[in-house]
Parts: C-alpha cells; structure tokens; sequence
C-alpha cells in the first residue's frame, strides 16, 4: 500500500509486517499523518496501563533510574494548558522543576486523586538514559533499533500546536490523546509565536490556544477549516510526517505515551532547520527584489519543481548535483563548512 495523496481525514492502516524500509517507502514517503490502530496494544506497559495507573507506575518503576528530568507543574484552575503568561509573552503559566520519574509518578497520582492540587506533565525522557532496557521490552520493528523512545506522563494537559523538525511516531500507553493537525503549509494562518523564547524548543500556534474568533488571528479561520482531529485509545499510534502541526491533549487523569524522532530520510547529520536558520540570517532581510531572485533559484535547485536543474546534461557532467552517494555529500560539507569559515 503506498498513499499518494494529501488527506482530507488521517488514513488508518494495518501497520503489522513492516520493516523499517517498507515502512519508509510505503507510508513515510507520502508525508502523511496515518493512524495504526492497536500497533502497541500487546506492550506490556500498555497491558499493565489497562489495569490501573499503579500497575503502570509499579511496571515503570523497575526501568526508572534515578536521575532527574525537567517537570511542568500547573495550578489546577489552568486546565492543564501549558502557555505563556500575559500579552507581553514574559513568562510562563507554570513552573519548571526536576523531579525523577518515581517522583513524577508521585505527584501525577496524587493530582489525579485530588483536583485541587497542582497538576503535573513531564516528557521527552530518553528511555537509554531515564529507562534502560524498557526499549527491549517494548519493540518497533517499522524503525532501527537505534531510534531511542521517549516517554510522556502527566495528567490531563493541552499542548499547545507546534511542529517537530523530524519524523514522529507517538504510541499511547495509558489515557486517551486527541490530536488536531494541521499541514505545514498552513503556517502562515496559524500565528506562530516566538522561536527562541518556547516552552519546549519549538515555536507554538498563538491563535489555537486563542478563543474562537479571536480578532487577532483572523486568517485562523483558514487552518481552522482545514485541521484534522485524530482520538487515539491505549495502543494505537500516530505517524507524523516532519513539520506537520500538532496539538495534544492528554483526556484522562493520568496519561502516559511513548514517541519516537527520527529523520527517515536523512543522508548525514544535517538538520534541514539548521540549514532554514542560516537562510535568515543571509536571506530573509535583503530587499525584496533580491529575496525573490533567491526564491527563485532555490526553486530550481534545491526545491526542483521543473525537475533536475541539469537533467538536459548527460548525467556524466552532473558532479555535484549527480546525488550524494560515493563520497559527494561529505565532499560537499567540507566544501560548504571552509565557505562558512571564511576560507
């Protein structure tokens, strides 16, 4: 099955069988959100999950070194939205604290029990360092074993709209999450807030945490229209294509997920952010006249919407632009990082 066209709802597939080049070139190469439903359903995480929210702290806390990751905490009258504090964008409506994940566990089951206490969301916790072994126990045959898990925990949340710069997978193991998504074409609708002063690296959607009809994001009502809502139950998975938009809400007292970044179509380790950073900084505040030159030559040869730029040549004198393999992306590197030497 390969999917061929942009969704106007997530397609949902049987993912059992694939490895990860199956994987890549049957779903990853579509770019498009897919939901795999029951995919983790027989991790024993999610089976101890089904039991109860201890039998899921119990089952975790075997894995669970002792070292401390970065917590969220909330006042309970928040809801759980984790934004900014104020017009002004100066602050945060919660508070940062590190806490291990025994701790976490803690608070997260006692805020469950208790409404009116503090809640608390804790997450991107690298399993090979917060949770060895747990990645064994708990395989993804579509991705490398080299593809580390990440786990989430906290209770009932809403994380603001905001994109990741690689592929993700994202399995619920206990608590239902509701997704809404949004392409990465629609960015420019959304209103994106700072890029380097974030909750949690990356910039977020001001208009989707805003009321319906805020006056100040009127061109919303555009993204709005085109957004899709995915509901996820313990053991079904969520594809997200890189730079797809997302916004999440953990439904239960007490939620947990699983998620996996990667970029499926990496040649080295370039990240193609860090390659739109520099372009600000050289590009972005030229004249007009000569930003629309640029465009025009990254259209033709970064982009290549009219094909290969010098598929008119015989391929024998495509040098650089002949593919990266045989040594020609480390050559073009060294080429590209003497240039930004100076040399």
């Amino acid at each position: 099955m390969v999917l061929q066209t942009a969704p106007e709802r997530v397609i949902e597939i049987e993912a059992t069988g694939h490895d990860p080049a199956s994987f890549q070139r049957e779903i990853m190469a579509a770019g498009q959100p897919v939901v795999m439903r029951g995919l983790c359903s027989q991790w024993p995480a999610v089976v101890a999950a089904r039991r109860s929210p201890e039998a899921l702290r119990d089952h975790i806390a075997p894995y669970a070194t002792k070292r401390q990751g970065q917590a969220f905490r909330g006042r309970s009258d928040m809801g759980g939205r984790y934004f900014y504090k104020g017009e002004a964008l100066d602050g945060f409506n919660f508070d940062r604290l590190d806490l291990t994940i025994a701790e976490a566990f803690d608070e997260i089951l006692a805020s469950a029990a208790d409404p009116a206490r503090d809640t608390f969301y804790m997450g991107s916790l690298a399993a090979d360092i917060f949770l060895p072994g747990f990645a064994g126990d708990h395989p993804m045959p579509m991705l490398s074993r080299h593809v580390v898990p990440r786990l989430w925990i906290g209770n009932a949340s809403h994380i603001a709209c905001h994109y990741d710069s690689t592929d993700n997978i994202a399995c619920v193991v206990a608590g239902r999450r509701r997704f809404t998504l949004y392409p990465p074409d629609a960015i420019g609708d959304l209103y994106v807030g700072p890029i380097d002063n974030t909750m949690a690296g990356q910039p977020v959607s001001m208009a989707a945490m805003a009321p319906p009809g805020d006056p100040r994001f009127p061109r919303f009502a555009a993204a709005r229209a085109r957004a899709l809502t995915v509901d996820l139950a313990p053991g079904d998975a969520l594809y997200l294509p890189k730079l797809w938009w997302h916004q999440v809400e953990a439904r239960d007292p007490v939620n947990a997920l699983i998620n996996y970044w990667w970029d499926g179509f990496a040649s080295g380790p370039d990240n193609p952010q860090t390659m739109m950073m520099l372009a600000m900084i050289a590009i972005a505040d030229r004249p007009a006249a000569e930003r629309a030159a640029w465009r025009a030559y990254f259209d033709h040869y970064v982009f290549r919407l009219d094909g290969h730029p010098l598929a008119h040549l015989p391929e024998s004198q495509h040098g650089m632009l002949g593919g990266l393999a045989g040594g020609m992306y480390g050559r073009m590197r060294a080429m590209l990082m003497q240039m930004l030497r100076g040399g």
